[in-house]
């Protein structure tokens, strides 16, 4: 009977996290180490004692920090519920309680009290004056909120919520708590600035007159005047986003579906924008294309008139954007169009259908998923864009530019670019609409269970003469930008000196040897181990949070699942220099304080990423039939080993997606990095930014080409370490075609 009633009362998992919360109340530093946590100098400089280091029973145990002293309730509470079976009602009761009430009481002293004491005017009333301070929470604190978190859905799966599921329901407990911690949370923080009045008052009447400015909505644009940002930067995020999702589907049907021979060369290429700092594509693009640059100045003088300034404004953006974020569509579609089954295409050509109708009427109806999230994230991303606008703008004003220079300008009214961020925000909300509208409720499964070794067919004829031709125009095109970068980063002073030279190189990244060893001594090099180091952690990170939630939202229905979505996807809605802003209004104090350290980089680039892989994931995760999970879960696997042994394999291109995207857009964003960084993490981007506000253009040049050298290098490496999806299917080789 002993035997029996241990065995039933034996939770594994439950075990693991109330000994993390242990851990994290009695063993590791409560608040952050200042020097970083990860160096362990802390253990050899006053640990356990030394209140900066101390774990919260020791500093209770030394009469520090009372309002610690609560926690523990909940935490000896929590070691009653062993002693109970997981069929025993008061289960999953005591693990809600346990994990509800100790969750709240650390928000509740988190934000309860400050660095001046209490927070809030009543708290100091009923307990008088604290005469102590909070400092910003360390790992100590995260362990045992964890711990909390996940014992609090522990007890939720208990009561039979999505099935019972404990994977399920902690996955999605723990991105709804991340999301908003570090997407609403400091968001909020920055939008709450739109009711503020001058006094320190709140007022709608100000939100309102803001709102309703022209300078946002004007319609001057019809009678030969400018229009307002709104409708500026809608008028771009719909251009964009269509031609990026036909030059996406273009380039992927010349990969998938066609004899081309070079289809490698062909998907580096369309890769290489996206790893490529934007404002250096602006500087390419002002070489060839602005009032000077060599191919105006060409024309201008085989016809014989003026160049003039053309290329500024939606000219120069249209095609820079395009330029930058076509391969985010290329790298949605390619998994899409490869997942078509051949054996529906096989059987319309069986049933006399010519390959222009097949393609029509069987293949392209099912690329639908892939074409709606393409353009999802053109249009966002053209809304978000900051730095081409910096650069190419002109007089055409879009709303991230006036958000920036509301915010950094010289009226500094963060009201206003709150206000500017929340139309911005209805935007995007109404492409999601609009996108959920064109997608319906139609099944686009593709891939089932059953073998499928059939082959693609190619592209009809009358489809291939006009996508050959696209794709070959913009893939020289594409080459000519390249080949001007490589060309500026030789030059010695572009436009006056063009005689070539190693000099930026040497200087940035020289390298010397000696007793000591190798001695980096290039001015670049701090900022490129530091990015290196930031992009490498938050790559994978992203990659896991994001294909998590496509799981969730494909594979699970859950009450909230669409404001779940939205959430997920509002971090990549808000221009950069928004999340830059609002990430030091809600991360420069307690409870969370982590400006200026390497941990406020890696999280703005995993939230302001992510939606990629939950796109892509999305996208990909629409052709996998439901009975592949199914069968998995009717031959006794969890939802985590189903996940982990069916689905990850067969998802290997959003993988990659996710993968990539986040890692390069780590390494060349922009916008939220100028916010972030500081003297000990200083990213590439504000060193490139530095050398060309100084005007050395051959230098941040330079550091760019070894950028792109860099990250195409890392995609390589990222493409063989997650390999292809196998899904049985020939090759056109193999067929013999």
């Amino acid at each position: 009977m002993r035997k029996e009633v241990s065995a039933q009362t034996r939770h594994p998992v439950l075990i693991f996290w109330i000994i993390i919360g242990w851990v994290g109340f009695c063993l590791v530093p409560w608040y952050g180490v200042e020097d970083g946590f990860f160096r362990f100098e802390w253990l050899f400089d006053g640990y356990p004692f030394d209140a900066d280091y101390a774990p919260a029973a020791f500093l209770l145990a030394q009469g520090e920090k009372l309002w610690l002293a609560p926690l523990l309730l909940p935490l000896v509470a929590s070691l009653a519920v062993l002693t109970l079976r997981k069929s025993d009602p008061a289960y999953g009761t005591i693990l809600i309680l346990v994990g509800a009430i100790g969750f709240s009481i650390l928000i509740a002293q988190g934000f309860g009290i400050g660095i001046r004491g209490f927070n809030f005017a009543w708290l100091k009333a009923l307990f008088g004056d604290l005469g102590d301070r909070q400092f910003g929470m360390g790992y100590g604190a995260l362990l045992l909120a964890t711990s909390f978190l996940f014992l609090l859905t522990q007890g939720i799966a208990a009561r039979g919520a999505v099935n019972g599921d404990v994977f399920v329901v902690s996955a999605i407990a723990g991105i709804i708590v991340v999301v908003s911690v570090f997407v609403f949370f400091p968001i909020a923080k920055m939008l709450i600035a739109a009711f503020i009045t001058e006094e320190g008052g709140y007022s709608a009447s100000i939100f309102t007159a803001k709102f309703i400015d022209d300078r946002i909505w004007g319609l001057g644009c019809l009678s030969g005047a400018r229009c307002g940002v709104a409708w500026n930067s809608l008028f771009l995020a719909v251009v964009v986003g269509v031609v990026t999702t036909v030059l996406g589907l273009v380039f992927a049907l010349v990969v998938t579906r066609s004899g081309f021979k070079y289809k490698r060369g062909l998907r580096a290429l369309t890769v290489l924008p996206i790893i490529t700092p934007p404002f250096v594509i602006g500087l390419a693009l002002i070489l060839l294309l602005g009032r000077s640059g060599a191919v105006t100045v060409f024309f201008a003088d085989l016809f014989g008139v003026q160049p003039t300034r053309w290329f500024y404004g939606l000219p120069g953006l249209l095609i820079a954007q395009t330029l930058a974020f076509t391969p985010i569509a290329f790298l949605v579609m390619i998994g899409v169009v490869e997942g078509v089954s051949p054996s529906m295409e096989e059987a319309a050509q069986t049933l006399r259908a010519d390959r222009w109708q097949t393609f029509r009427t069987v293949s392209l109806p099912l690329m639908r998923p892939g074409l709606a999230n393409a353009f999802l994230l053109g249009f966002i991303e053209s809304m978000a864009d900051f730095g081409n606008p910096l650069v190419l703008g002109g007089n055409f004003n879009v709303l991230s530019t006036e958000i920036f220079f509301a915010i950094v300008g010289a009226q500094y009214d963060q009201g206003q670019a709150a206000v500017l961020a929340m139309v911005l925000l209805f935007f995007t909300l109404s492409a999601f609409y609009a996108q959920r509208v064109w997608l319906g409720k139609k099944s686009y499964t593709t891939v089932t269970g059953k073998g499928d070794a059939g082959v693609h067919p190619l592209m009809p004829k009358r489809l291939s003469i006009p996508v050959f031709a696209i794709a070959a125009i913009w893939g020289v095109f594409t080459i000519i930008v390249y080949l001007m970068i490589v060309y500026g980063s030789f030059v010695e002073l572009w436009g006056v000196d063009n005689s070539l030279t190693f000099t930026h190189y040497i200087t940035a990244f020289r390298v010397s040897y000696n007793e000591f060893g190798i001695q980096w001594i290039g001015s670049a090099w701090d900022s490129f181990w530091t990015t290196i180091y930031i992009a490498a952690a938050a790559a994978p990170l992203t990659a896991i949070v994001g294909l998590v939630t496509a799981y969730l939202l494909t594979r699970q229905n859950f009450a909230g699942k669409n404001a779940f979505e939205f959430g997920t996807m509002l971090s990549f809605a808000i221009p950069g220099t928004v999340i830059g802003v609002s990430y030091i209004l809600a991360f420069n104090v307690p409870p969370i304080e982590i400006t200026g350290t390497g941990i406020i980089l890696i999280v703005s680039f995993i939230f302001r990423n992510m939606p990629v892989g939950v796109r892509a994931g999305i996208a990909s995760m629409s052709q996998l039939d439901k009975s592949l999970d199914e069968s998995s879960l009717t031959l006794g696997a969890n939802s985590w080993q189903t996940f982990r042994k069916i689905i990850l394999p067969l998802l290997r291109p959003a993988i990659l997606a996710a993968l990539v995207y986040s890692f390069v857009r780590a390494m060349t964003a922009i916008s939220a990095v100028i916010f972030l960084v500081s003297a000990e993490y200083d990213m590439a981007t504000s060193y490139i930014i530095g050398r060309v506000e100084n005007n050395d253009y051959g230098l941040a040049i330079a550091y760019s080409t070894t950028l792109i050298f860099v990250m195409l290098a890392a995609v390589g490496l990222l493409q063989i370490l997650v390999g292809r999806t196998k899904i049985g299917r020939r090759t056109q080789f193999e067929a013999g075609e």
